[in-house]
Parts: C-alpha cells; structure tokens; sequence
C-alpha cells in the first residue's frame, strides 16, 4: 500500500552520490550499475566476512537495525504474497527527483522473521530513496547472486525475496504511471 509524503521538500531532495572509492569511476560491473553507497558497503562488508555464519549473523544485524514498522501497518493489504515467513511492506511516493527520473520511494517492511527482516534491509538498502525507473531498471537478483546468497538461502527464502523485489518493482511501475 503506497503512502504519500507530507511536503516536505527538504525531506525530498537527495544527498549528491559519491563513487565508492574502490570503484575506477568511470567503470561498474554489470551488477553494480546504477548501485548506490548503501548497498555497495554490504556487498564490501559480505567480501570480509569469511563464514556463511558470520554473513548469516550479519543479514541478521542489518534487519535489527530496520526502524519498527507500526503495529497498524500489519495488515493484510501490506503483505508481501509468496512469502513462506509473514512479510508486510509499504512505500511512499515522495516528490519527483531533481534528476527528472520520476518519483523517489521510500520503503518500510517488517517481517516475522530474523534472517528475512535481514534481507528486506538488503533490499532497502538497493533500492529505498531511489527514483521509480531506478527501481525498476536495477536488477536486484544481480545482487542477490553477487551475495552468494541464492546459494545459501533455502529455496523457500529466495522465493520469498523474488516476491519482495517484484513488491516493490510493481510499487514503483505504480509510481511512474500515476
């Protein structure tokens, strides 16, 4: 369910994005292209982690740090459908970005379950605050797979991750149309 923003124009306007000083500038692997900073430092972080473990207890941290989605947003309407764990999701169109690429959205999401909880932040961190059409041109299971996590994750959760970024990609289209 799409909520709309209450005006507030500074809330609105994007922070310049800066390049991940790793990265040459001028050349992004196909998965990365159009990625911003937010998921860039995962896909760094996952890279030092040397256990599935350890990548596991971290997934986990990234969704403990989620704000809390309101008890009141626990409804139907806002569930993800196709997910094996209970997943609620809502996103909030805000003004049309200064780069004239259309509206920005915000998530927000909960999920009753530590390791998915981890992941609707992965998805977040990819895709919260960025334009619609980004949203719909950046290729979340690149991501996924660069995570190793298509490989570690029970068919069940990785399903379950499809039907949230196609949540979120129909959220978007949404948004460009409106």
């Amino acid at each position: 369910m799409a909520r709309t923003a209450k005006g507030d124009s500074a809330a609105a306007s994007a922070a310049p994005r800066r390049l991940n000083r790793e990265i040459v500038p001028w050349f992004k692997p196909h998965y990365m292209s159009g990625m911003n900073e937010r998921i860039e430092k995962i896909i760094d972080d996952f890279e030092l982690l040397d256990s599935w473990d350890d990548r596991y207890r971290y997934v986990i941290e990234l969704g403990r740090k989620l704000p809390e989605l309101p008890a009141d947003d626990h409804v139907d309407a806002n569930k993800v459908q196709g997910c094996a764990s209970q997943v609620w999701m809502i996103s909030e169109r805000l003004p049309s970005s200064t780069r004239g690429d259309g509206p920005i959205l915000r998530f927000e999401g909960d999920s009753d379950a530590h390791i998915v909880k981890g992941l609707i932040a992965i998805l977040f961190a990819l895709y919260s605050g960025e334009s619609a059409k980004q949203i719909v041109e950046t290729d979340a299971n690149a991501v996924f797979n660069k995570l190793g996590l298509g490989e570690h994750l029970t068919p069940q959760r990785s399903n379950g991750f499809r039907s949230m970024v196609e949540r979120m990609k129909h959220d978007a289209r949404s948004a460009i149309e409106a």
